[in-house]
């Protein structure tokens, strides 16, 4: 234990203290190259504690952004330079009629609950487009 104590207490607050950090930005282009060599080590040691804290961090973060893609559209009708849909509201058959808006349907245009799912994923709140007929 005396071994870390000399090293934290002694080694380590010395051996930053000789390295030629300047005081300024501009100080850095003054450096000639054997002080360029001494920082490698350092500079080395600080990108692997920054690179491990990232990469320990990251894998929830990439999870996450897996899973909430950013293209709305992800499979229908691919091949067309815009999806449009249009209904006549005298044309319904029923009462009423859902619409998808998150394009995870398998009825697409019409609504499937598929957003359910959707939700459960991203956290998201979309929902259909409901059309219902005027009573008479």
């Amino acid at each position: 234990m005396d071994s870390v104590s000399s090293l934290v207490k002694v080694s380590l607050p010395n051996y930053l203290r000789n390295l030629p950090i300047p005081q300024s930005l501009t100080g850095f282009f003054h450096l000639s190259a054997s002080e360029w060599v001494s920082l490698i080590p350092f500079v080395g040691t600080v990108s692997f504690v920054i690179y491990a804290s990232v990469k320990a961090c990251a894998p929830p973060l990439l999870e996450f952004s897996r899973k909430t893609s950013h293209m709305i559209n992800p499979n229908i009708r691919k091949d067309e330079k815009k999806v449009v849909d249009f209904l006549e509201v005298e044309d319904l058959a029923s009462e009423k009629v859902s619409f998808c808006r998150c394009w995870k349907s398998e009825k697409f245009p019409y609504c499937d609950g598929a957003h359910r799912e959707h939700n459960e994923e991203t956290g998201d709140n979309i929902g259909p487009v409901v059309i219902k007929r005027k009573a008479k």
